[in-house]
């Protein structure tokens, strides 16, 4: 059994931007922190087939989960882009929420595991991790332009 699963839903509606956004504390530490999260995405292409990520369908966007950040922590796309957030961590588990548009929170992601969400409509989604945006300021943003 493959040790990842997946959940996609569209979103159809604009909300406004956060206040006070929090990333990472300065940009060489994203920059690093990103730069570790893909070294680990790309190690996942490794794994034996049953615990691989499966393909991604063209046109789809990474957004990686490593060390209570998401990378990259802000994104434009382009209408009718899926993004697909994948958690690259070694024992974290993270999610994915869209809680100003009111959404439900995705479930937890543990290591290998991802989650898709599909932008059919223009404006910018906020989003944060469930268990780490308060305490650790893991939050992003997607811009979805025409």
């Amino acid at each position: 059994m493959a040790a990842w699963r997946v959940i996609s839903f569209l979103v159809g509606m604009a909300v406004p931007a956060f206040a006070g956004a929090a990333f990472a504390a300065d940009e060489a530490e994203q920059a690093a922190i990103c730069a570790a999260a893909q070294e680990r995405f790309e190690a996942f292409k490794d794994l034996p087939a049953d615990e691989a990520l499966p393909p991604a369908a063209p046109g789809t966007v990474h957004v990686l989960m490593h060390k209570y950040t998401f990378c990259p922590p802000q994104l434009t796309v382009v209408k009718g882009t899926t993004v697909r957030f994948v958690n690259v961590d070694k024992r974290t588990s993270h999610s994915v929420w869209f809680k100003e548009a009111g959404k439900e929170e995705s479930t937890r992601l543990f290591p290998v595991e991802f989650w898709e969400e599909t932008f059919t409509e223009l404006g910018r989604y906020p989003y944060l991790c469930g268990p780490h945006w308060e305490q650790n300021g893991m939050k992003g943003v997607i811009e979805v332009m025409p």
